[in-house]
């Protein structure tokens, strides 16, 4: 699960990081409400969590704009701001959760948990093509007819392909969805996803085009 996480406390910022790393979460960290905007608008995140108090652009401010914008992306709101006009504020402002500061960090991770699940129980429709069903909400996946295993970043990457078919999307648009920016990511690793893929389906699937990316032709 990718999460961005909007924090001007590098103290913070650095111990939430550490904290979710290993629990799953790929998570993207950004100190202002002028670049959390831009990245949330340009980037796909399954979940914002988001000071308020932030440089550039308040964060009831991002998460107006955000919520105009029809972005979807649940936020947990993360604040000082106590008071009970405040959480007011924040949720109608458009967050999905508010957790107060100083906070324990299992609760923080309780929450997120409750939120994803939220998030993932909303109507997604299964995908079809060519042979293969694909099914978001169980993560799920066949061809013709029979199961197929997938890693967790195969399973993205397909979904990412057959969602868009026709399109193409370059290496640095997958290596965004399915890595972090600040994750150590090999050269060939989009390359490696793509031929485990392809033997696992049909070598014709994905198609290469040189110099730009991959994707799957519209049927």
């Amino acid at each position: 699960m990718r999460i961005l996480l909007v924090e001007d406390d590098a103290g913070l910022g650095e111990g939430i990081r550490t904290a979710l790393k290993p629990e799953g979460y790929t998570v993207d960290w950004l100190r202002d409400g002028r670049s959390a905007l831009h990245a949330l608008t340009h980037e796909s995140f399954d979940l914002a969590v988001l000071d308020l108090g932030l440089p550039r652009l308040d964060g009831l401010e991002l998460l107006r704009q955000l919520r105009a914008a029809a972005n979807p992306v649940p936020v947990l709101v993360l604040t000082a701001r106590d008071a009970t006009a405040d959480r007011i504020a924040g949720l109608d402002a458009g967050a999905d959760d508010y957790l107060i500061k100083p906070f324990d960090v299992s609760e923080l991770k309780a929450r997120l948990r409750a939120l994803l699940r939220r998030s993932f129980n909303r109507p997604q429709p299964a995908l079809e093509y060519d042979g293969i069903s694909l099914d978001p909400a169980s993560q799920t996946v066949t061809w013709q007819g029979r199961p197929v295993s997938l890693q967790r970043k195969e399973f993205i990457l397909l979904h990412e392909l057959i969602a868009q078919p026709g399109r193409v999307l370059t290496r640095d648009k997958l290596q965004q969805v399915l890595y972090g920016w600040g994750e150590e990511v090999e050269s060939n690793a989009i390359e490696v996803h793509i031929h485990h893929l392809r033997k696992k389906f049909a070598p014709e699937l994905i198609r290469t085009v040189r110099g730009v990316g991959y994707l799957v032709d519209k049927r």
